[in-house]
């Protein structure tokens, strides 16, 4: 990993110094999503996102109800699994939601305490404190529920040696497409209700020992036609980053009240992923059939020279090429980022990915706020649900 990606990684920990940190987390571990189909899915990602087989659990592991795909593109780990049984109540959270992120797994040096931690501070618990085993060691599991049905799963793991967890062997696959170069997860954005963003701002406070150290309201982040309100959550050490956002009045539909309606519910809205080479990166990810939202037009990226002035001597992208591809740039007074954003990844218009490049910059791109939005409600008329 470059000093780039180390220090945008752990940029944020001078912000946090004298914080208390009752909850140390070491990152995030893996994203479980729930889907319809996780060997197809599974197949869908490695195309068209680069990731490579790691691990597999379900009827030839011995487990009965459900099937789990595990795939890795350097620190990233996705878990797909889908039902395998009428009875299992992951269909239920399938006919709910449709596919999308159930578990947003943590990484911890003592799950135990993680657990008493947060659940004496009010966390609904969703799993106690639960130790695996097999022949490479031993896992510490423990959960608790955070907005909608989406959980924040503890992993103790400094005891164990094995591919993924316990219950898992290798996938040995003869298809795995070269990576596209995405290095680690930057943030998580969830999606909540009305008037609900407050609430969980309060949750990761006095529950998880977040901060609120980033802030934008509907005056930031609005269109002619819609707004939302948004504030960013980031654990004691900066690794760990959770954006909320709720909707705000406007003419129309906004793009939360969209995902709210369409995921019955709160719940993660977008992955944000980083990259050390954007260009590349999404170039290769267009090749594979990756959609992302339409280009924003002309006059946005004829603004950025005098937007990003004091910049101007560092960028090394090419702006022509920068357009071509869609990619928008922001900055702050620490540097600058370029980000870009798929459509849904499933045909309900809810979960997405966002592929980020950060050189130097904190921030979450507040200058690409509009365009971002009038491009995602270009596809929501599209839809009709504006």
């Amino acid at each position: 990993m470059s000093e780039q990606l180390k220090n945008t990684e752990y940029g944020l920990e001078k912000i946090f110094e004298g914080a208390e940190d009752f909850l140390p987390l070491l990152g995030t571990d893996y994203v479980e999503l729930y889907v319809g189909n996780a060997k197809q899915a599974a197949h869908f990602y490695k195309t068209a996102f680069g990731f490579q087989s790691l691990a597999y659990s379900g009827l030839e592991t011995g487990v009965r109800d459900k099937a789990s795909y595990v795939l890795q593109q350097d620190k990233i780990r996705l878990v797909l699994t889908t039902p395998l049984t009428p009875e299992n109540k992951i269909n239920d959270h399938i006919v709910k939601h449709g596919d999308g992120v159930k578990i947003v797994a943590l990484w911890v040096d003592d799950a135990r305490s993680a657990f008493e931690e947060t659940t004496k501070r009010g966390a609904k618990p969703y799993m106690e404190p639960t130790v695996e085993k097999d022949e490479h060691g031993e896992v510490v599991k423990a959960g608790i529920y955070t907005y909608g049905e989406t959980v924040h799963l503890f992993v103790e793991r400094k005891n164990y040696n094995g591919i993924f967890l316990p219950g898992y062997q290798a996938w040995e696959s003869d298809y795995n497409p070269e990576p596209v170069g995405l290095k680690f997860i930057d943030h998580m954005v969830g999606n909540v209700g009305w008037n609900e963003m407050n609430t969980w701002v309060k949750w990761y406070e006095d529950v998880m020992g977040f901060m609120n150290f980033l802030s934008f309201d509907d005056k930031q982040i609005h269109t002619e036609y819609s707004a939302l309100m948004s504030k960013v959550m980031a654990n004691g050490n900066g690794r760990v980053k959770f954006p909320i956002n709720e909707p705000a009045e406007g003419k129309k539909k906004s793009q939360i009240e969209e995902y709210l309606d369409f995921n019955g519910g709160p719940g993660v809205q977008h992955i944000a992923v980083a990259t050390n080479d954007i260009l590349s990166t999404v170039t290769e990810m267009r090749k594979r059939g990756v959609e992302f939202l339409s280009t924003p037009p002309t006059a946005y990226y004829e603004s950025i020279p005098d937007r990003l002035k004091e910049f101007q001597h560092e960028m090394k992208e090419d702006l022509n090429q920068l357009q071509k591809l869609g990619i928008m740039i922001d900055a702050d007074e620490d540097g600058y980022l370029l980000q870009i954003f798929t459509k849904p990844v499933q045909d309900r218009p809810t979960l997405f990915f966002e592929v980020i490049q950060r050189m130097g910059a904190k921030g979450f791109g507040a200058g690409n706020f509009k365009a971002l939005f009038e491009s995602i409600e270009r596809e929501q008329a599209k839809r009709g649900t504006l």
